[in-house]
């Protein structure tokens, strides 16, 4: 398995499983799955409605022998609704109960917009706080409170651009560990990885396959079929892989971590085994190419009237 290196010298499995849209009833047989499989690393948030599940494969899990809590690499994230710097350790512990773990090993913002306290998904203008009412770096005064307790090993956090990076690095005493954006052949983040890297943030890319079973209501009607693309579909042909192992061998390739998300037992194996892919110079360039700025998961959604935030100021 690749792995990516933090300072303390931890390494995080570089291929992971996403929980985000896995069922209520089928999130639990999936964990399971992927640890009999091999998969180490699980990403999750309290958003996603599932993680009393995920949290009850991983106890069983552990309690069968399959795997050791020390072996696994558990992320989860903080809510909008959680950002006063009073709120993070209380969010914090809700998630642990419902994961039933005494710790996380990478904590993340979940995104640099604020709600007010009790909001799941907001409804109106005024469910926001303003990051001038309170400021990304309020929040990760309780997400460095949170390491420092040891509740979380690593903090880091999702979503966020440069700009946003740039006012957490100012005052940060613990720097950001990782930083988890939508990243894919369509949207290859070639700028905010170079700064990632430049300040040592690893990235995780969500969404690395297009994320096509999102609700229509987050479609568009034109979005382009990143599986589909003729391109990728030859180069899998060539190499006798799948079009996921493909891309997801790009993006490992690159240094970044990778959390596809599946239910489905044979995908899961196909996707585990995109960590052995090897491609060639001329191939991630020929990946590369593809590149046309486009977001699927474009954080529209946070967009309703009297909003304090504007598209061009989510991404920068």
């Amino acid at each position: 398995m690749k792995t990516l290196k933090f300072s303390s010298n931890d390494s995080m499995p570089a291929l992971g499983l996403g929980t985000w849209k896995s069922p209520k009833g089928e999130v639990y047989r999936a964990v399971k799955t992927a640890i009999k499989l091999g998969y180490r690393h699980l990403d999750c948030a309290p958003v996603y409605g599932n993680q009393h599940e995920v949290g009850t494969a991983i106890k069983e899990c552990i309690e069968e022998g399959l795997v050791t809590r020390e072996e696994l690499w558990i992320t989860s994230k903080l809510w909008n609704d959680a950002h006063a710097e009073a709120d993070v350790i209380p969010a914090l512990q809700e998630t642990l109960k419902s994961l039933q773990l005494n710790y996380l090993d990478l904590f993340l913002i979940h995104w640099p917009v604020a709600l007010k306290k009790g909001i799941g998904l907001p409804q109106r203008g005024d469910d926001f706080i303003a990051l001038s009412t309170l400021p990304l770096s309020t929040t990760w005064k309780g997400m460095e409170r949170a390491k420092d307790q040891h509740l979380a090993r690593h903090i880091g956090v999702s979503n966020f651009g440069i700009e946003s990076l740039k006012k957490i690095l100012a005052e940060a005493n613990h720097p950001p560990e990782m930083n988890q954006v939508e990243c894919h052949p369509y949207l290859p983040q070639n700028e905010l990885h170079h700064f990632c890297r430049e300040h040592a943030i690893h990235l995780t890319a969500y969404a690395p396959l297009g994320s096509g079973d999102r609700s229509a209501a987050m479609k568009a009607e034109d979005e382009p079929d990143l599986l589909g693309n003729p391109l990728l579909n030859n180069m899998a042909r060539a190499h006798d892989l799948s079009v996921a192992q493909v891309i997801l061998g790009w993006d490992l390739q690159r240094g970044m971590a990778v959390i596809p998300k599946s239910t489905n037992p044979q995908r899961m194996a196909e996707n585990l085994a995109a960590t052995k892919v090897s491609l060639s110079e001329a191939d991630m360039n020929h990946v590369a190419s593809l590149a046309k700025n486009y977001r699927y998961v474009n954080g529209r959604f946070w967009l309703l009237e009297g909003v304090p935030y504007t598209y061009e100021g989510l991404w920068e």
